[in-house]
C-alpha cells in the first residue's frame, strides 16, 4: 500500500476500536447497549430481543474492524479510504438513531465520525 504510514496506523486504530466494540456487543450485550444510552428493556422477552440485537450489532462491528485490518495490510489505499468513509456513515446513522429515538447519545458516535471520514478522504487522495 502506498499510503502514508500514519494513515494506515490511524485506520488500524479505528479497526481496533470497532473490533473491541464488537466483542463487547457479543459478550456483554447490555454493556454495549449503554453506548447508545437507551434505557434497558423491562420485560424478559424484550431483554432477550435486545440482547440478541446487540450481538448482531457486535458482529457488524467485528466485521468492520476486520475489513479495515485486511484492507490496511493487504488492499489498496483507495479501498481502505472507501471502507473508512462507509464506517463513518455507520457512526453517523448510529448517532442519528440515538437522537431521533431518545434525544441524546448522538455524540458517542458523531464525535469520531468526522475523524474517520477525514482519514478515509485522505486515503482517497
Amino acid at each position: 500500500m502506498t499510503a502514508k504510514p500514519y494513515l494506515r496506523i490511524a485506520a488500524s486504530v479505528f479497526a481496533t476500536i470497532w473490533l473491541c466494540f464488537g466483542i463487547n456487543g457479543i459478550l456483554r450485550p447490555r454493556s454495549a447497549l449503554e453506548v447508545f444510552e437507551f434505557d434497558p428493556p423491562a420485560s424478559t422477552a424484550d431483554k432477550k430481543l435486545v440482547d440478541n440485537l446487540m450481538v448482531l450489532y457486535g458482529a457488524r462491528d467485528v466485521f468492520m474492524g476486520l475489513a479495515v485490518y485486511a484492507t490496511a495490510f493487504f488492499g489498496s489505499r483507495k479501498a481502505l479510504g472507501m471502507i473508512l468513509l462507509a464506517g463513518s456513515g455507520v457512526a453517523f446513522v448510529d448517532g442519528a438513531v440515538c437522537i431521533a429515538q431518545i434525544g441524546t447519545g448522538q455524540w458517542n458516535h458523531w464525535g469520531y465520525a468526522p475523524v474517520v471520514a477525514a482519514v478515509g478522504g485522505l486515503l482517497l487522495m
